[in-house]
């Protein structure tokens, strides 16, 4: 028995943990930019296969991939904003208006990185083997990469929320979500910041590829999935709720190791049933106003 709840503990831990991660990325971009980008998830597989290429090619440690893939597509993440949604920002009349203009150049984005992913790994699944040790926690075996894949979502995660919380961008981010013309006339660089939050959440993204990229196997057409999960993990939490997204990722990630446990075909589905259920009964999440 104990051996079971660990094993569902400890694996739902491993799981939520990159779940927070990937909903931290999006939470920061809607959140704050208003951008609901389901692309989220395409940056995602293409930090992986950057990964799984560095790795297979070059014998470079994933971990290292995370000091390369991160900051790659935080820059990808930077100049997209500043060159595509600062534009329909500009140039749309109010905001909804923006925000349905954001998310079909957002689907576009989403076929044009899925379409070079295939031109360049084609449509095969891919994958690799990295400290695949197993470990002995109180009878539950887990493998040495799982568990080092939830000590770096662990860090990430911290590490983001230090960041918004304490340094100076991280508080001119927060006082932009809150009220950007305020914030803007007491000298915040509005577009800067966007587009800084943009980048930060293909940052989050190239993080959780590394590490999808050590725990499964991966393919071209993989993104959409992550994105769906990244909806339901920020509405769970709360729409810009950075503590929500990585409160609401560890909850997903349990309750996906429990049914799991039962039915892995069940997994995807007891997802959209919350995700329905949050709408009809909580659709602020566990921490959204």
């Amino acid at each position: 028995m104990l051996t079971t709840v660990l094993d569902i503990l400890i694996g739902g831990l491993i799981t939520g943990g990159i779940y927070a991660v990937i909903a931290v990325g999006l939470s920061l971009q809607y959140g704050v930019g208003r951008v609901l980008n389901v692309s989220h998830g395409e940056f995602i597989m293409i930090a992986a296969f950057i990964t799984y290429s560095l790795y297979t090619l070059f014998n470079i440690s994933p971990l290292i991939s995370l000091l390369i893939c991160g900051p790659f597509l935080f820059i990808i993440g930077f100049l997209i904003h500043r060159s595509l949604f600062q534009y329909l920002r500009d140039t749309s009349e109010s905001m909804d208006i923006f925000e349905g203009n954001s998310l079909l150049a957002s689907f576009g984005l989403l076929f044009i990185i899925q379409n070079i992913a295939l031109l360049i790994w084609k449509a095969n699944v891919r994958g690799y083997t990295y400290l695949v040790h197993s470990v002995n926690i109180a009878g539950a075996v887990f493998t040495t990469n799982r568990l080092i894949a939830l000590l770096f979502a662990a860090v990430i995660g911290a590490a983001f929320y230090l960041f918004l919380t304490r340094l100076r961008m991280g508080k001119a981010i927060r006082a932009a979500a809150q009220e950007p013309t305020t914030a803007g006339l007491s000298g915040v660089n509005i577009k800067q910041v966007l587009a800084i939050c943009f980048g930060l959440g293909a940052l989050m993204a190239g993080f959780a590829g590394v590490l999808v990229s050590m725990l499964y196997q991966i393919q071209p057409t993989m993104g959409m999935e992550y994105t769906i999960i990244a909806v339901i993990v920020v509405v769970l939490g709360g729409l810009g709720s950075i503590t929500g997204s990585l409160i609401g990722g560890f909850i997903l990630g349990l309750i996906g190791s429990l049914v799991t446990y039962f039915d892995p075909a069940l997994s995807l589905v007891a997802y959209y049933a919350i995700f329905i259920l949050l709408l009809m009964v909580k659709p602020t999440g566990i921490m959204g106003k």
